[in-house]
This record gives C-alpha cells, structure tokens and sequence, in this order.
C-alpha cells in the first residue's frame, strides 16, 4: 500500500489514497441485515396461467396469459413483474412438479369450477339419490383430483334430466360397475335409465359405497398444495 497507494492509478491518473481520503466521509455503514441474494429470469406465462422456474409452477393473474415477465427468486419467495410492476408473490417451491395458484389470479369461469370441490359435488349427490352418492364416492375413492370434473359432470346433469332419471342411471352403471361420466351421460342419452339392470356378474359396489363408503386418502392431503 505504501508504494500502490501513492502512485497514479492508470486509470483514474490519481493517487489512490488521496481519492479515498477525499470519499470517505462521504461512505456510509454497511445495513444492519445483509442483503437478499435473488436470481432474476425472464419467463413467458403458460396457458394455463402459471410460469415455471426451476420445475416448480406459480400462477399469475390470468390477465397475463402469453405475455413475458421477470421473476425474482430467493431463498424464500418468487415473485414475478410484469412492466416493473409486481403482480404476484409466492412462497419457494423445492421439489420439481409442485405448483402454488392464488385463486383470485383465475378466470372466474375457473374460480367457479374450483369452488365445486370434492365435497360439494358428495353434497349435491346425497340430495340426488344413493346411488348417485356411491357413483361420486367410487369415483373418488383413490384419484380424487383426476375425477373431480367428471364428477362435477354427473351432478350437473340433474338440470337437465331431473334427480331420479339420474339417480337411476348412476344405479345401472353401478351394476355394471362402471361409475363413471361417460357411461352415465351414454345411458341418459338412450333412454336406458328405465331399464332394468342385468345382474352383473362381478360383485357390484353399490354396497360398499352405500353403507359407509370412506376414501382411500384424506381428501385435504390432496387439494392443499
């Protein structure tokens, strides 16, 4: 420091300790908490309103669907700007596939459908009939997600066909054990609901169902993200 220090800089063509002396009271003290380390990247919004950053998904306002932001990712929160504007914060996933959605970042057509949940659709069943209440419960008996929308489906159908049309139809696809949207919708659109059922020749799980069904897992476990 001694020879460094008081030699022209190359650049500057000043000594070295001579401009430090000149800008330390001008320094100011290091911030009491460190600063947050972030990794920005730019990303595009999939259509499904969510962006992925290292496998994980966060949703955005659907608003943004297509549209290309900037995401800034710590140790603890990702949150993305569109136009310098921030316009969603989520906590940091870890593991590849989790997926964190703010449902006021949805259309409200998807809003709506996120709010007939697995219960609800159990409720309306029970209010339809036995077997349309055993048909939801199998359907939801292992793959409760994967079923959520035909299940959905088969509780809409009442406003068309009336609760004991589709209560009847949900009794034969059971004796067929077949609980499922398509096989109901088929036996509604002909006519078959006012047939008897053939006896199947597997065990049919009407039964089971009806006489306290439970699910394979936690409902909770499977919706909370």
């Amino acid at each position: 420091m001694q020879h460094a220090g008081v030699r022209d800089h190359g650049t500057t063509h000043e000594q070295p300790l001579t401009r430090f002396a000149i800008e330390r009271p001008l320094l100011t003290r290091l911030p009491d908490v460190p600063p947050v380390l972030a990794v920005w990247s730019e990303v595009k919004v999939h259509t499904d309103g969510h962006v992925v950053y290292r496998k994980a998904l966060y949703s955005v306002p659907f608003t943004l669907v297509g549209k290309q932001l900037w995401l800034k990712a710590t140790d603890t929160a990702v949150q993305a700007f569109h136009r310098h504007e921030l316009v969603a914060t989520h906590p940091r996933l870890r593991k590849p596939g989790d997926r964190h959605t703010v449902r006021d970042h949805q259309p409200p057509e998807a809003q709506a459908w996120l709010e007939h949940d697995p219960q609800w659709c159990l409720a309306r069943a029970k209010d339809i009939g036995p077997a349309c209440h055993a048909v939801i419960l199998a359907m939801f008996n292992n793959t409760v997600l994967e079923n959520l929308r035909g299940a959905q489906g088969i509780v809409r159908l009442r406003e068309k066909v009336g609760d004991a049309r589709l209560n009847a139809a949900c009794e034969r696809a059971l004796a067929f054990s077949s609980p499922q949207y398509r096989t109901i919708k088929t036996i509604l659109d002909k006519g078959l609901d006012s047939e008897a059922a053939a006896p199947s020749t597997t065990t049919a799980p009407t039964d089971t169902y009806l006489n306290g069904g439970r699910f394979g897992r936690d409902l909770q476990s499977l919706l909370i993200h």
